[in-house]
């Protein structure tokens, strides 16, 4: 839904601020040479990933037939060259399991020269693509091609290596290599085969140690644990083994002019490019996931993906010059950087820094590591990218045929045929979809169903039509929709059916295959979508709801009027920002509202009590003039001229009650003359604060007559027998539970709550009759205070961190406090002895638009995030 951007009248007599409030200017100082500074966490990280990219390295190249070397020269370069201009500053580049193949068969079919000379053209073929700035065209290819495409990589790797791990050598191709299996199982190499059985379980049991001993051990990466534990013991041993063998650099062989076939080459070049591009691209995608979800990420900035192709066009140009091997984004390197907690490029730079000294001065340990614990550690590599979610996340979507496709093409063809083949399928079976559409009629019980199974297009509306008129005039037509689109041809038949048939008296119910599902028509325009993503079915709703009902709202025709005073010029970029426009961010959600935006919202709610200056945030909060309201106008507010602005409450009321008849009306109109006539069955009374940024229908999604709602200031409740002189929060207590009979009731604190602020800086004491209503309302409050002043009962803290400040511990002791002086009310002790009614606490944070959700222990209550599992309550 796309959020308002409030906007802000710039200020003249405000001097001009160079640099973020409370940060120090940018740039050194102009009398001081500026100097490399590396974070802690930068290093740390570095060194981590050093660890688990040198055996990975020599393994991957290995696996390809190339110099060994090459392994090491392909990560040195991705870690510094990619790594300084790459766009997504936390992805470590270098040579991946993904290119494995790939390279393999270049070099059985060019030798090396020529492959290093191909991974130069792709390089130039990248940067060719960042200027041209395609990149998001690249994520357009179906997630089913490329996990596809990585699952038949990861079989043709790990059935090359089998053969090492026998002590044998591997063929060039999967059916070859399957073919002199069982000779090779025939003559086994007993030493080989102990030291991969030792790499194998190595790498498998560290990640599992226990206790706080495991834990500090888990730090060092399981793969640099597997083969040293197993090069150790083979020395130990005294095992005859074939072992790593970098020979002189002196000797290294470089790029040399490419000879073979033109047209041989150019599909050489434009695979490499494809498969290095692809994966770096969606690396980078998934690096941002993983740094959204770190605490403390605001400052690590989004991946640029046009950039990010020109940076690895730039590695992989000169990692072919320098003889390495083809380089792209690693996914596990890239994820133990984020995990290690790197906060810069500095850490990939680092880390490639870091092979370099390896290489130039640890030949002589290297030399002692066996063939066959890096042939077991890139077989194990290759087996986890078959990935079991991968296969049921593709399943889930109805894609599997796609992925199978793809991924037996790259076995067994190679994988620019496999690619191709799992685009041929993908678009067949897109067609299939939108074509295929089954729509029947039969009569059940006097009513008409007409069933449509698949997608409506305009090619399925002739047969639409005549199944519609296949139900007479006067009778009941139910419409039963399994499908997730439907274009305006259709709709439009649809529409004039359903107004043409009850006008002349008959009954039309528009549902979806499941019982009680329904589905409402309205305006095209007006429909509400939401994109189909992973744990939700093709409505967009989460798998597993029952329903395909959608959250009531019109929210999305929400608008923000510029202050009077903006000039003409940034009206279009207010519209911009408005209406959702499109940014080079790459931001899913389109609210244009940043998290320290929304943090700044809550701490400026200001404190209950005080008057407040006109046009700023420091008055209550629950008026709606503080940021993140969505009002730039204030009623009553002053303009930098003294005058008073014209009010826009009216326009405002007005505008929003045409939105609603417009829009909302159409959709909700048969379930509120449902609920008109059977009366409101709500099962939940949520009780909450006044502030208006707390919208209870869309934090819950929830609809008409689902929430019976109860809301104050402060989200306060009265104890019983408080001489308050309001009973009104007790009566909708006792109306909630001994006349509605509902089964749960919520208290939901806030972030930034004014009422809140208020307590812990009052007005100075005054005489009982001097005091204001809302100061005597605010009494109510007091026993959370005490609470946290006093430090009595269990902590109250949130799940991940500690409350920000004092402010914030208030608000979630409040709740805890509110639950216990519901516990006090006859009616709701009465339900919660017979068990037919629960409470819950919940908190929501404003600017992380997150909702916590009490879980009380013995020692302390804990404001956890509401999960999949908790669907339950």
């Amino acid at each position: 839904m796309p959020t308002c951007v409030p906007t802000h009248t710039a200020d003249p007599n405000r001097p001009e601020r160079a640099h973020p409030p409370h940060s120090p200017p940018h740039g050194p100082p102009p009398d001081r040479p500026r100097r490399l500074r590396i974070a802690g966490a930068d290093l740390s990280a570095a060194v981590a990933v050093f660890l688990i990219a040198l055996p990975l390295s020599l393994g991957i190249a290995l696996a390809t037939g190339a110099p060994l070397q090459a392994g090491l020269v392909a990560a040195a370069v991705g870690g510094i060259v990619a790594g300084r201009i790459g766009g997504c500053p936390l992805q470590v580049s270098g040579p991946a399991a993904g290119l494995t193949v790939v390279t393999a068969d270049l070099i059985q079919q060019y030798g090396w020269r020529t492959t290093c000379a191909i991974t130069v053209l792709a390089g130039l073929a990248q940067i060719g693509l960042g200027c041209l700035r395609v990149a998001r065209g690249a994520l357009a290819v179906s997630p089913a091609i490329v996990h596809g495409m990585l699952a038949g990589i990861g079989v043709t790797i790990a059935v090359a290596q089998v053969h090492i791990v026998l002590g044998g050598t591997p063929q060039s191709s999967v059916p070859d290599n399957l073919r002199a299996l069982p000779a090779q199982l025939a003559n086994v190499d007993p030493a080989a085969v102990a030291v991969s059985v030792l790499t194998l379980t190595l790498l498998l049991l560290w990640p599992k140690l226990p206790g706080r001993a495991g834990r500090l051990l888990r730090m060092v990466p399981a793969a640099l644990v597997a083969v040293a534990g197993a090069t150790a013991t083979a020395a130990a041993a005294g095992l005859v083994l074939a072992e790593v063998d970098l020979p002189s650099w002196r000797s290294h062989a470089l790029a040399g002019l490419p000879e073979g076939p033109v047209l041989g080459l150019v599909a050489a070049v434009l695979t490499t490019t494809l498969v290095c591009s692809v994966q770096s691209l969606l690396g980078a995608v998934a690096v941002d996931k993983l740094v959204a979800r770190r605490p403390g990420s605001g400052h690590v900035p989004r991946s640029d993906l046009d950039r990010e192709l020109l940076g690895q066009g730039t590695a992989n140009i000169a990692s072919g010059c320098f003889g390495g091997l083809p380089v792209a984004g690693v996914a596990v390197r890239s994820s133990a950087n984020v995990r290690a907690g790197a906060v810069s490029r500095n850490s990939t730079m680092l880390h490639g820094a870091l092979v370099v000294v390896a290489a130039l001065l640890m030949v002589p340990v290297l030399e002692f590591i066996p063939l066959a614990s890096l042939a077991a550690l890139v077989m194990a590599v290759g087996i986890q990218m078959v990935s079991l979610h991968h296969i049921r996340t593709v399943t889930r979507h109805r894609e599997a045929l796609v992925y199978a496709v793809t991924a037996v093409g790259v076995v067994f063809a190679g994988v620019l045929e496999g690619v191709a083949l799992g685009i041929a399928v993908a678009v067949g079976v897109a067609l299939h979809r939108l074509t295929h559409t089954r729509i029947t009629h039969e009569v059940k019980e006097e009513v008409h169903h007409v069933d449509v199974r698949g997608q409506l297009t305009f090619l399925a509306v002739p047969r639409l039509s005549r199944a519609l008129h296949l139900v007479p005039q006067g009778a009941t037509g139910v419409v039963a929709l399994d499908g997730s689109f439907m274009d305006h041809a259709a709709y439009e038949a649809l529409q004039d059916w359903q107004n043409t048939h009850t006008a002349r008296g008959g009954a039309v119910e528009i549902t979806g295959r499941r019982p009680g599902a329904g589905v409402r028509l309205a305006e095209p325009a007006a429909l509400i979508s939401s994109p189909t993503t992973e744990g939700t079915d093709e409505t967009g709703v989460p798998s597993g709801a029952g329903c395909r009902c959608r959250p009531w709202t019109a929210w999305r025709n929400h608008q923000c009027e510029l202050p009077l005073s903006a000039p003409d010029d940034d009206r279009s970029d207010h519209d911009n920002r408005v209406t959702g426009g499109t940014s080079d961010t790459g931001g899913s959600s389109g609210t244009g509202v940043t998290h320290e935006a929304g943090d700044a919202a809550g701490r400026q709610g200001g404190h209950y009590g005080r008057p407040s200056r006109p046009g700023t945030g420091d008055g209550p909060s629950d008026t709606g003039t503080g940021p993140g309201t969505g009002s730039a106008h204030p009623t009553g507010s002053v303009s930098g001229a003294g005058g008073p602005k014209a009010s826009r409450t009216g326009t405002d009321l007005v505008r929003g009650l045409s939105t609603f008849q417009r829009s909302t009306a159409p959709l909700v109109r048969g379930e509120l003359a449902r609920l008109a006539r059977e009366g409101q069955r709500p099962t939940q009374l949520f009780l909450t604060c006044a502030d208006s940024r707390l919208v209870t229908s869309m934090i819950t999604s929830s609809g008409p007559g689902d929430l019976f709602v109860v809301r104050n200031v402060g989200n306060l409740v009265p104890p019983p027998g408080e001489e308050s002189g309001d009973d009104s929060v007790a009566a909708a207590l006792e109306y909630a539970v001994e006349v509605l009979a509902v089964r749960s009731i919520t208290v939901c604190g806030h972030s930034g709550c004014g009422a809140m602020q208020a307590l812990l800086d009052p007005r100075p004491d005054g005489p009982p009759s001097a005091r204001t209503p809302l100061e005597r309302w605010l009494r109510h409050g007091l026993p959370s205070l005490k609470r946290v002043r006093d430090g009595g009962g269990p902590g109250v803290r949130l799940a991940g961190r500690t409350p920000a400040d004092t402010a914030e511990q208030l608000c979630l002791t409040n709740v805890v406090q509110q639950l216990e002086h519901l516990r006090a009310h006859a009616s709701v002790a009465r339900a919660l002895k017979d068990g037919l009614l629960t409470l819950h606490g919940l908190y929501f944070h404003v600017g992380e638009a997150q909702a916590y959700l009490l879980i009380e222990t013995a020692a302390e209550q804990v404001f956890d995030r509401v999960r999949a599992e908790d669907l339950a309550l």
